[in-house]
């Protein structure tokens, strides 16, 4: 681990308060490294931090979400994604072994709890995090609450999106041969995870487009670009860790985080909830909330799913803050 000069002292103390104080690539088994990096200051509120995707990575500005005079955060890219390797790898890559990642970087810093935090698929890992590890859990905060359910997926791609994005539906549906439009979601899966490019390419390409646009309140775009389905560009990461996690239930039983629910009784959550979320909508978190009594949900006005829909960032960082002071209290 690479450890910044001035780790042990205050954040103000240093030129840029929301770089890595340390930073590496864990050998975690199974032949993955992931990427591990560590913010704030030694001795601060412990946290850690969850990206989506499956299979985003950590980007820099997630990082600010967390007060660097106030936490010691941890943010790992998991295993296949970002800058952890192999990249794109799926092989040993499921729920329990990232939840197992979880508590070797946790054991790793020495923290006896910690703060979780995620956003959708990151929302899914903490809640599966927080059901089997639910004495390391200090407290959670959850942005677009995903419970990892095919029920949930096709809300999003067989309600949703025909209702409120005919043309894009349309477009979605239309970029598979004829005879695999009658359960496009499965269609899709098998086309990404397909070793031959010609066909992986251009399925990559058409659902991640379908996801951003779905994922943003007032996209830029509302249509897919047919023709730059075949272009010979970069190929987006998620789509192929999503086919792989959502082709088999995210590796979890059957509603397991809402049925085991009970397990989070005695942690306080805050959910973050975008009012006009197509891929994770409001009643999802409510649901939750249900089983989980000391969950508060707060609902954010003119925002969709994405974190940078406007005002879920700002909530989202707030949420964070009220969290560290219910567990000071």
């Amino acid at each position: 681990m690479a450890p910044d000069a001035d780790a042990g002292t205050s954040s103000r103390h240093r030129s840029d308060p929301f770089a890595p104080l340390t930073s590496e690539q864990l050998a975690v088994g199974d032949g993955h490294e992931i990427y591990v990096e560590s913010v704030g200051r030694a001795g601060g509120v412990p946290a850690v931090y969850l990206h989506g995707g499956p299979g985003s990575g950590c980007q820099p500005d997630h990082r600010r979400l967390f007060d660097p005079e106030r936490f010691h955060a941890v943010l790992f890219d998991q295993r296949g994604a970002g800058r952890s390797r192999p990249k794109g790898g799926r092989d040993h890559n499921t729920t329990p072994h990232l939840i197992a990642d979880m508590e070797k970087i946790r054991e790793k810093f020495g923290f006896e709890r910690w703060m979780v935090v995620g956003g959708s698929w990151g929302a899914t890992l903490a809640l599966a995090y927080a059901q089997a590890h639910s004495e390391r859990v200090s407290g959670i905060v959850l942005r677009a609450t995903f419970l990892g359910t095919r029920t949930e997926l096709e809300g999003a791609f067989y309600n949703a999106l025909p209702r409120l994005y005919p043309g894009l539906y349309d477009d979605f549906v239309s970029a598979l041969p004829t005879e695999e439009r009658a359960q496009p979601i499965e269609a899709y899966y098998r086309r990404i995870l397909d070793p031959d490019a010609a066909v992986h390419a251009p399925a990559a390409r058409a659902w991640g487009e379908t996801e951003r646009i779905l994922s943003e309140h007032a996209p830029s775009r509302e249509r897919l670009d047919r023709a730059a389905l075949n272009s010979s560009g970069n190929l987006p990461a998620t789509p192929f860790m999503e086919a792989h996690y959502f082709r088999n239930d995210c590796f979890m039983k059957p509603d397991q985080l809402m049925n085991e629910a009970g397990r989070l009784a005695n942690i306080h959550g805050i959910i973050v909830q975008g009012r006009y979320d197509l891929l994770c909508p409001p009643a999802t978190s409510y649901a939750l909330a249900a089983r989980w009594p000391r969950a508060e949900v707060r609902i954010v006005g003119g925002a969709g799913h994405s974190l940078y829909d406007p005002g879920i960032r700002d909530a989202v960082m707030k949420a964070i803050a009220d969290m560290a002071s219910r567990i000071a209290g």
